[in-house]
């Protein structure tokens, strides 16, 4: 299986994500500046990609990001049978362990369809 390609630094993208766990914890009401959410996401996309290639089971980031990821079947037309998206925050907080993956999908804030569309096993990062 091929090596994920990567488009974000390493080190660049474990920043963003440091600080976007640290803005999440903290009592202050400065959001964190757009493109520091966005390196967080891709990086993270990328991270799991890396972690499990594959490209069965999509995920979706809106507007920021999406990744193919998990061996199995691969999709060539439309939409992938294996689908799960969610907003930002809810990214972020199951990357970093702020959130479980089971709890996310129970509030309805993941929407997972197909079989393999459970990361369970992937998330916290």
């Amino acid at each position: 299986m091929p090596v994920a390609r990567r488009r974000i630094n390493v080190q660049e993208g474990a920043a963003a994500l440091a600080a976007w766990r640290q803005a999440a914890g903290s009592p202050s009401d400065a959001p964190l500046p757009r493109t520091v959410l966005a390196t967080a996401v891709r990086y993270s996309l990328e991270e799991v990609t890396a972690r499990a290639p594959g490209n069965s089971v999509e995920v979706r980031v809106p507007p920021f990001g999406v990744t193919q990821c998990v061996e199995g079947p691969r999709h060539t037309r439309g939409t992938p049978p294996n689908v799960i998206e969610c907003d930002a925050a809810t990214w972020l907080g199951m990357v970093t362990g702020q959130m479980a993956w089971a709890e996310a999908v129970a509030a309805g804030k993941v929407a997972a369809s197909g079989q393999r569309a459970d990361l369970s096993a992937l998330l916290p990062l």
